[in-house]
Formats: structure tokens, C-alpha cells, sequence
């Protein structure tokens, strides 16, 4: 086990200064070597306001000279592959930010990466480490419930002003030091609109509870004037014959996270933002799951990377996780810029 874990942070945007950052700082067993932002205004504003000596603004010379143990890659969308590339070649565990990369091949090329490095990459999905989640996971992957037919995945938000470019900076205390700017809003950063910013929580959680691949996606997506999608319709089949719709909103006035799954002998409703979930089993009463209590679960991800890098667990939203949320989004992207062409998983990945 190792005692201490030296850690850095690369991309100092506002999730990583309201979260990552402070979480790191009250960690006993952590000592934060850097920060690190192309922007040196910003990589020095948060470096002011958490007392952080050391910055840096090319994360090639922050890898080189401070040899971190683990880093945390909280870099706009489009970076995540290049930067998270250079830290696993650099010997680090990583947690990278949702999505993992825009990309299904870079993804796999990640995953694969790891593997050869013998590191460790945590993709920052909170909910994947709610108990209910943990429990139904356990579950599906028993057996008991039969082979899984149907799947049926909603997540509707509100942030659209983000989709906007209008970031919330005018919130009193909307943030710990500063806030996405326009980031959201531009497509050479950020990939794609509601899909790449909140669509990727409900694809890895479903990927995490049913274990399931896709086999080819269908998709529509409206930007209502807006420069990214606002509204994302999927169709989605899997490997092994399931089916399934994934849709959302970033105009959702009214919140709504839920995952169904219909299977072969039994049922789960989960719905994440009330915290319940109910399973049908065939020959059983209904069953509720009891409430459980949770820690803040933003902070979970960089909990379990801790964890990896002292030895003490395996990652838990781990890097696989990641490369197949990263399928659905982009065989779905791909679809929907072709008028809801039928593309398949293997159409992601370009010929050897």
C-alpha cells in the first residue's frame, strides 16, 4: 500500500476548482504537486485562491518534472484523449472528466493503453457509485432477472444558458473562482451539446448497471437555435438482442433521471434524482429498495482514484465503462448528422 499519493491537476476550469481541487486539499493521504491550465490567467487564479505553489501551462513539462503518482484530467472534451494519452505514457493513474474522450476509437485506444502501462483510469460518473446503483448492478449481472430485453434511459437537465455560451458568472457565488465561460456553447471544445454534457451520466450509468454494447444507434437531435443540441432522441439495439430508447433535454424544467430495464424473468425502475428503485422478479413481491445513505458523490471518482493509486481498490467507473458510454454518444452524433443513418458499432472504428 502506498502511504501518500502525489497528485495533479490538469485543467483548472470551474468543476475541478468547485470540486476536484478542495476535495484533493482535505485528503490526508494526498499532496497536490500542481495544477496545470493553458490559460495562465486561469491556472493562476485558482493556483491564488487554494494556496497551490506550483503551475503550469504546457502539461508535458508538469508530467516530466513532478512524476505524479495520479492526475486528474478535467481539460475541455476535445483534449481529454491527447492529455489523458500523455499521462498514462507518463506512468500516472488517471480520472478523466465525462465524457472520456468524443471518440469510440480514442476511447478503446485509452482503454488499451492502460492496460499496457498496468494503470488504472477512473471515468468522473457520480452516480455509478450510488448504492441502489452498486445493488442493481450485482443484480443484473447474477443472472436472476434473465437476459435484459428493454431498456429505457431519460436524463433532462436545465442548462441551456450553458448551450448558450452564457455561463452563470453573474449568479452571485454561481462559482469558487470562475466559471465555463463560453465553453459549452463551441463544438471545437466541447464535441456536442446536451449529449456530451449530460446525456454521457445516463450512458455510463447504463452501461455500468447492464453491461450491455451496443450494436447500432439511430438518432435525432434539435438544437432549437442553439449552437449544440438541445433535444437528443436515441434508438439504441445491443449486442445479445436488447433493445432501447436514450433521450434527453437541456431545456428540462422539471429534472428527471431515470433507468427501466425489462428482462427476461423480472423488472428494475431506477430513478436516480429521487433516489428509489423497484424490482419485479418473476414469483416475488414487488421489492423497494430501503434508502441508503450516500456520501456527497461528487467527490466519489477522486475517492476511488485515490484508492487505485494506494493499492487498496480497482477503479470502480472504471475505463471500460467510459469506451462504451463514448459508443452510444458517438455512433448517436454520427446518426444525427445524417439525417438518423442506422450506424453501427463497428462503423466507429477505422480499418487496421
Amino acid at each position: 500500500m502506498n502511504p501518500r499519493v502525489r497528485v495533479a491537476v490538469i485543467g483548472t476550469g470551474w468543476w475541478a476548482t468547485a470540486t476536484h481541487i478542495p476535495a484533493l486539499l482535505e485528503a490526508p493521504e494526498v499532496d497536490l504537486v500542481a495544477l496545470c491550465d493553458h490559460n495562465t490567467e486561469r491556472v493562476q487564479a485558482a493556483a491564488n485562491a487554494f494556496g497551490i505553489a506550483r503551475t503550469y501551462t504546457d502539461h508535458r513539462a508538469l508530467l516530466a518534472e513532478e512524476r505524479p503518482d495520479a492526475v486528474v484530467v478535467a481539460t475541455t472534451h476535445a483534449t481529454h484523449f491527447m492529455v489523458a494519452n500523455d499521462c498514462l505514457t507518463a506512468g500516472a493513474h488517471l480520472l478523466i472528466e465525462k465524457p472520456m474522450t468524443l471518440f469510440a476509437a480514442d476511447a478503446r485506444a485509452l482503454v488499451t493503453h492502460a492496460e499496457q502501462c498496468g494503470r488504472a483510469i477512473v471515468i468522473g460518473y457520480p452516480w455509478n457509485y450510488l448504492p441502489h446503483v452498486r445493488q442493481v448492478q450485482a443484480r443484473i449481472a447474477s443472472g436472476t432477472l434473465g437476459p435484459i430485453q428493454l431498456v429505457q434511459c431519460a436524463f433532462n437537465s436545465y442548462n441551456a444558458d450553458l448551450l448558450s455560451g452564457k455561463d452563470r458568472s453573474d449568479h452571485p457565488g454561481a462559482y469558487t473562482v470562475h466559471g465555463p465561460g463560453d465553453v459549452y456553447s463551441r463544438p471545437e471544445h466541447s464535441g456536442g451539446g446536451h449529449g456530451h454534457l449530460q446525456m454521457t451520466h445516463a450512458a455510463g450509468l447504463l452501461c455500468a448497471v447492464t453491461g450491455l454494447r451496443i450494436s447500432r444507434v439511430q438518432a435525432y437531435m434539435a438544437n432549437h437555435g442553439l449552437p449544440l443540441d438541445l433535444v437528443d432522441a436515441m434508438l439504441v439495439e445491443f449486442q445479445g438482442g436488447a433493445l432501447g430508447t436514450v433521450s434527453g433535454t437541456s431545456n428540462g424544467f422539471l429534472p428527471k433521471s431515470t433507468l427501466s430495464l425489462g428482462c427476461a424473468r423480472g423488472s428494475v425502475v431506477m430513478d436516480l434524482f429521487s433516489a428509489t428503485t423497484i424490482i419485479k422478479a418473476v414469483d416475488t413481491d414487488v421489492e423497494v429498495l430501503p434508502p441508503a445513505d450516500a456520501p456527497d458523490t461528487r467527490f466519489a471518482p477522486l475517492r476511488n482514484l485515490i484508492a487505485v493509486a494506494r493499492g487498496l481498490e480497482g477503479p470502480i467507473a472504471h475505463g471500460e465503462i467510459g469506451w462504451r458510454a463514448v459508443e452510444l454518444l458517438d455512433a448517436a452524433y454520427r446518426s444525427a448528422t445524417t439525417d438518423g443513418t442506422s450506424i453501427t458499432v463497428e462503423e466507429l472504428y477505422p480499418p487496421d
